[in-house]
């Protein structure tokens, strides 16, 4: 049976990096794809190029309001088509903000967006479309994640405290809604060649993946469910190994692979852009003029 030829597949934060990825990747797979994003604009534009590639849709997201995320599910259930229609087979939570630099000059603001974006967003997308996978005893939430979730590194206390969670909380959640046919996946990517990196130098051991590699992953894991999918596949247990090494091992290897300054030391400048707007994710950014939400 093909899980992704005529699903519908909802994907959050879609119009750039790894969810635009995503969702070409899906498309291409014969699946009918609904996009959302609070980057109207953005969204657009991204609807608007994938067109071409297969069955595509865009609606305005905030994945910090309950109401905004519920909305959405509501019209990608309404952009269904055939077996799929009035029902959302597949939901990737991949919307996220990953702020960095010291703990201590972290704003408030920024604290709060990257756990209403990063975990709140996840749980809410898991509470909104799991009762009606549960009541069809079928369907795949797959929760983007990041290997900094498996070990954490300086500069990254937040965004790794927010990952951490989604790891959690997808694990016990995949066993718990097991019995009622239900699949959850978390995801956990490196380093990838998306804003979120913008400003740092990574170190070699750290070097960037692209987002359709992440894609292939998730495409992967749809073909073939499991709970834990890590990019490159098999670097999860090392990397959880290292996490349990007490400080001085830790640390040592942090050192030797350059990870431990990667965060710190960034290009403030290079990377204001990316950080104004991932500090104001929640709500919805106007469309620009000539545009249509």
């Amino acid at each position: 049976m093909d899980n992704i030829k005529g699903r519908t597949v909802a994907i959050t934060g879609a119009a750039r990096g790894i969810g635009y990825a995503t969702a070409r990747a899906l498309l291409v797979r014969g699946a009918r794809v609904v996009i959302g994003d609070r980057d109207i604009a953005r969204l657009e534009s991204a609807v608007a190029s994938l067109a071409g590639v297969g069955m595509v849709s865009g609606h305005p997201l905030d994945v910090t309001d309950r109401e905004s995320f519920a909305a959405f599910l509501n019209k990608a259930r309404g952009d269904g088509f055939g077996e799929s229609a009035g029902r959302v087979d597949v939901l990737i939570n991949n919307a996220g903000v990953m702020p960095i630099g010291n703990f201590l000059a972290q704003t408030d603001e920024a604290i709060r967006t990257s756990i209403e974006v990063n975990l709140y967003g996840v749980l809410t997308g898991c509470q909104l479309v799991l009762p009606e996978m549960v009541k069809r005893h079928a369907g795949h939430i797959i929760n983007v994640a990041s290997l900094a979730g498996v070990m954490a590194v300086p500069g990254q206390v937040v965004y790794a405290g927010t990952k951490f969670a989604v790891v959690g909380l997808s694990t016990a959640l995949a066993d718990e809604v097991a019995p009622q046919g239900v699949e959850v996946s978390v995801v956990m990517p490196p380093f990838t060649n998306t804003e979120l990196i913008s400003g740092t130098k990574p170190a070699a051991a750290n070097r960037p993946v692209e987002p359709e590699d992440i894609a292939a992953a998730i495409v992967k894991v749809l073909d073939k469910p499991k709970t834990h999918v890590s990019v490159p596949a098999g670097v999860r247990l090392p990397l959880t190994l290292i996490a349990m090494l007490g400080p001085r091992g830790r640390r040592w290897v942090q050192r030797r692979t350059g990870s431990d300054r990667v965060f710190l030391d960034f290009d403030p400048g290079a990377r204001q852009q990316y950080e104004d707007r991932a500090q104001h994710a929640t709500g919805l950014a106007p469309a620009e003029e000539g545009t249509t939400p």
